[in-house]
């Protein structure tokens, strides 16, 4: 009963999670039916439609009946996972994210990974060397957190590392056209080519990749710098550092207490990161042409197929959330102060 007790926190957050996604596909239901224009007119492709036509298609779209009864039977269909078919190429909508979700991801993954390493490494350099000119153009560069959009950082990169230096390959997909797919194993292009030892298909995939996820690190990256370089100096103004460079602790164990102390507030971070990414990410693609979340997105929006971009929203939310859950969970291990109750009872 104790042990059920203090797991009891993260038990309540992971029963809640179906919780916010299902309130979640409530909200996606009505916005998305304010999205202009008639679906059975989109399929008809502008035909004349007989009233009994017309009332067969919205039967068959799941858009005859009441608001209500409508609802009902789509959150029936989400929760059985049947997202239903695309109203323009008639492709089962949960195939093809399945499909396409991977690609995004590990463009988010990566770029997410590289602003953590530079964020460590960068942060540390300044705090450590406050009066260094490098320390203080990190400073400037994290205070301009969000300044220029990643769709402006992407225009002017493709512009002056291909049109200009010709340093980076046309921003025409994941690779050269001329080679091949790697084999399906994971759905992760770059892990998939890891895997089929492809080291041609590698290295045009690391040609392709560098500037948009360069791009995605420049946008975001300082947003984690500026909260991490925050809570490094206090960490290392506070008594308890003070306390361990009396006592005469090495310099490592000084400066993984300040890590420590300091991580929480920034891994707290990661969760909204990483929604940024993502959808970073899926306005990247579409610049470079890479097919993904970002591609099929579009083409719900401008065809009006709003059984896909239901799918696309509601796929999104959850990975978000799901992303959530695991940095909430990392948050209160690293600082189980910050555990519910845990405040309350020291009080």
């Amino acid at each position: 009963m104790r042990a059920l007790k203090n797991h009891l926190w993260w038990i309540r957050r992971l029963a809640m999670l179906p919780v916010h996604i299902l309130v979640f596909a409530v909200v996606v239901f009505f916005v998305v039916r304010l999205i202009p224009g008639d679906p059975v007119r989109t399929i008809s492709g502008g035909q004349t439609m007989t009233a009994e036509q017309y009332d067969a298609a919205k039967e068959s779209l799941g858009l005859s009946g009441s608001i209500l009864t409508q609802l009902i039977t789509y959150m029936h269909h989400v929760v059985t996972f049947q997202f239903g078919s695309s109203i323009i190429t008639g492709a089962d909508v949960l195939d093809e994210i399945t499909r396409r979700l991977p690609e995004t991801m590990e463009l988010a993954l990566i770029a997410m990974f590289a602003s953590t390493i530079l964020t460590f490494v960068l942060a540390f350099f300044a705090v450590l060397r406050p009066r260094n000119p490098v320390a203080r153009a990190i400073a400037a560069f994290a205070r301009a957190a969000g300044a220029i959009p990643d769709f402006c950082l992407g225009v002017a990169g493709v512009f002056l590392f291909y049109s200009v230096l010709h340093w980076a390959p046309a921003p025409i997909g994941r690779y050269d056209s001329m080679l091949n797919a790697p084999p399906r194993i994971t759905g992760f292009p770059v892990l998939d080519a890891i895997l089929s030892s492809d080291m041609v298909l590698l290295g045009s995939m690391f040609s392709h990749l560098w500037l948009p996820i360069s791009v995605l690190v420049i946008a975001y990256a300082p947003m984690l710098m500026k909260l991490f370089i925050r809570a490094l100096d206090q960490a290392m103004n506070a008594q308890s550092t003070k306390f361990l460079v009396a006592c005469g602790a090495s310099k490592a164990m000084v400066f993984a207490s300040i890590a420590r102390r300091a991580l929480p507030s920034t891994v707290a971070m990661f969760g909204t990161l990483f929604g940024f990414m993502l959808g970073g990410a899926v306005v990247i693609e579409q610049l470079f042409a890479m097919p993904g979340m970002g591609e099929y997105a579009v083409q719900a929006v401008t065809r009006s197929d709003f059984v896909a971009l239901q799918g696309f929203l509601l796929v999104i939310a959850a990975v978000s959330l799901v992303v959530f859950f695991i940095v909430d969970i990392v948050n209160m291990v690293l600082d189980p102060r910050r555990k519910p109750g845990v405040q309350t009872e020291g009080k």
